[in-house]
């Protein structure tokens, strides 16, 4: 069958068109759009299977029927794939013609659906960055037609005006501007503005409206213009609100904090000199206490100055739900805050200094970030210490920097022979030092203990330190005064040399036992700490399976991708590492499933209240949970109580360590504790 007669005329269409003979179904003419569209030159199209370019099986049943004379015409949308293998979108009209010999043929329309696609796909993008830029905006925008009909509006305008779900719904604009009109404090006035808005298309003006919610708005509107005329008006609503209220907050910014919203130092000076006035006329007492938050700085450090200021927030409204209502609270500088108690004598001064501290205690969860504050307390009283308000400031000044010197986390009183004091800590520092040197150290072990089956775990290392002339020095004592002064890198190194020792002694003894070491961030932050550790055990001939490396949660955070590496090193020379005191300081999911960590030793003062507490319920058992989700083992430290114990089996936590179990136990007596343990 010759068509090549038809050739002028198929090439005179603006789409792609076959013709199909239908008893071989063979391409037997195309057009040049045709020939573009399957990939082909002109001539290589003829005689080819037009099965080769059907893209989906509806076409191929469809040429199946048309050679078995079932199937005459088809018009559908449709994939076809051109000679290099591709598919496409295609428009398809089949159609049966008879030609002038009395043959039957097959012409196949085709129109390419690629660029209508393409338009559509760019008309939807540009549509949703429209929408996208619609709901960016800090005003309310509603965009009608020159009948008033709403074509479009933001969810900003929706809450300015409190629309009701009901009514946007319903697609009702003259209830919408109806509930808008009755929505403004002057509705008749707010009718005939808006008559007179509708019926002038041009009209670019400027209103300010009161609404019933008390909110002050401004409405812009404009026309909107297309091809030089009038389509439609838009409008804009600007909330005032906030600019009524900001004539008041500059005014009162000179004698409040802008922050917390509490007196500044200024506004804390006029009411306390008339405070202290008082109370010097009627003979009576008044205390100043100087709050300042216990390592504020690593919370701006690792989790932003925005979250630091949200902590600020919160710690001010912590501090004022512990005061009276004749108290002052004052923020006069970073975290620092006074309190100004009117009346109070000592007693009184230390009640409040304690219920603030146990107020800090308590976790702070920003996002997904829960860590624990605290805050050292300075008290100065009016008249013993002082009797002007700046002089007391700095008494309590003096006080608070010697409560943080004890340890942070506690008050202390203003005393006029503070210096005394730091002598002291001068020649006790001096005393750990020499003590270091003569062998005044000593390591006790704490077992760590299954909750299952009452197995041995491993024990912590615990240092010790006991003076001719000072006695046994607590641990919380010479342990801070070391980290104060660097001497910590000392007396950890000693510990982690003593305890890798007294494992080797235990592995030879046929008692291998996995011995934890506490590791200080400044220790761990020494260049040669990943070389020294391997030396040890290689020393000692101990593996590195039968050590565990403690780790603050500070250390993880303040130069994490350090931390990262050395965190790496450690784990690849096959020691353990564990988070201790978890929960107290910046607890984060990202760096628990980032560091290689196996093990969460879950802080005492959670495990305190147990099982009454019902804060300290959810955060045990929300801790086990997270740690049983991404396979990390749990110890409780600090039980003490079979209640305790019986809570936490009952959440399937792996190990407890505390006095329930034993105290902190020298090689010896480790020894025989661990015999009556089952094996």
């Amino acid at each position: 069958m010759s068509l090549r007669g038809w050739r002028p005329m198929l090439d005179g269409m603006l789409d792609a068109v076959w013709a199909v003979d239908p008893a071989t179904l063979n391409i037997v003419e195309v057009n040049a759009q045709a020939a573009a569209l399957m990939g082909l030159p002109r001539e290589a199209c003829l005689g080819r299977a037009v099965i080769d370019f059907t893209g989906t099986p509806e076409d191929v049943f469809f040429w199946e029927d048309v050679a078995a004379g079932l199937a005459f015409d088809i018009h559908s949308n449709t994939l076809m794939r051109n000679a290099g293998g591709v598919s496409f979108a295609v428009e398809r009209k089949v159609s049966r013609i008879q030609t002038g010999a009395g043959e039957p043929l097959f012409l196949v329309g085709l129109r390419d659906l690629r660029p209508e696609q393409q338009m559509a796909s760019q008309l939807e993008a540009r549509i949703a960055e429209l929408r996208a830029t619609l709901e960016s905006t800090a005003d309310g925008i509603l965009v009608t037609d020159l009948s008033g009909r709403v074509s479009n509006y933001n969810q900003h305008f929706v809450d300015l005006w409190r629309i009701p779900s009901g009514l946007l719904e319903a697609h009702s604009d003259t209830e919408m501007f109806e509930y808008m009109a009755s929505s403004s404090k002057n509705s008749p006035a707010y009718r005939a503005r808006m008559a007179q808005i509708m019926q002038d298309p041009l009209l670019d003006c400027r209103d300010v409206l009161e609404l019933n919610s008390g909110r002050l708005v401004e409405r812009t509107t404009r026309p909107q213009i297309s091809r030089g005329r009038a389509t439609g008006r838009v409008f804009a609503f600007r909330d005032l609100t906030e600019q009524m209220e900001s004539q008041r907050r500059i005014e009162s910014m000179a004698y409040t904090d802008v922050l917390t919203g509490l007196p500044n130092r200024i506004l804390l000076k006029q009411r306390a000199e008339y405070a202290l006035r008082i109370a010097q006329r009627n003979s009576e007492s008044a205390a100043v206490l100087l709050v300042d938050l216990d390592r504020f700085k690593n919370i701006n450090d690792s989790l932003g100055h925005r979250s630091g200021d949200r902590v600020l927030i919160e710690v001010a409204q912590r501090i004022r739900a512990e005061l009276s209502d004749i108290d002052t609270l004052s923020r006069i500088g970073g975290d620092e805050f006074v309190v100004l108690l009117e009346g109070a004598d000592a007693l009184s001064a230390e009640i409040a200094a304690r219920r603030i501290i146990g107020a800090m205690a308590a976790p702070f969860v920003l996002d997904d970030v829960s860590f624990t504050l605290g805050c050292s307390v300075g008290v100065a009283m009016f008249p013993d210490d002082e009797v002007g308000i700046d002089a007391l400031i700095k008494c309590a000044d003096s006080a608070m920097y010697r409560a943080k010197e004890n340890g942070r986390g506690g008050f202390c009183f203003y005393q006029s022979q503070m210096d005394v004091d730091l002598l002291s800590r001068m020649k006790m520092d001096h005393a750990m030092r020499q003590g270091m040197e003569q062998g005044q150290f000593r390591l006790v072990y704490q077992p760590q203990v299954s909750l299952a089956d009452g197995r041995l775990l491993g024990a912590e290392a615990l240092a010790r330190w006991h003076d001719k002339d000072l006695g046994e020095v607590p641990p919380s004592v010479f342990i801070n005064l070391a980290e104060e002064t660097g001497f910590i890198i000392s007396v950890g190194n000693w510990v982690l040399h003593e305890a890798v020792r007294q494992a080797a002694v235990w592995r030879l003894a046929g008692r291998p036992v996995i011995v934890s070491v506490n590791v200080s961030p400044l220790q761990f932050q020494q260049v040669d700490f990943v070389e020294r550790v391997e030396r040890t055990l290689r020393d000692a001939d101990l593996p590195a399976g039968l050590l565990e490396l403690e780790l603050t949660e500070s250390i993880l955070v303040r130069d994490a991708n350090e931390a990262l590496v050395r965190l790496h090193a450690l784990a690849d020379l096959g020691v353990s590492l564990a988070i201790d005191d978890f929960g107290t300081g910046y607890s984060s999911l990202a760096y628990l499933k980032k560091f290689p960590i196996s093990k969460l030793k879950m802080d005492r003062t959670f495990v305190m209240g147990l099982p009454n507490d019902e804060g300290d319920r959810a955060i045990v058992s929300a801790t086990i949970g997270m740690a049983r989700g991404l396979k990390l083992s749990v110890v409780a430290e600090g039980v003490e109580t079979q209640a305790q114990r019986s809570y936490l089996e009952g959440l399937q936590c792996n190990a407890l360590q505390g006095f329930l179990c034993a105290p902190g136990l020298d090689a010896a007596a480790f020894e025989q504790f661990i015999r009556t343990l089952p094996q």
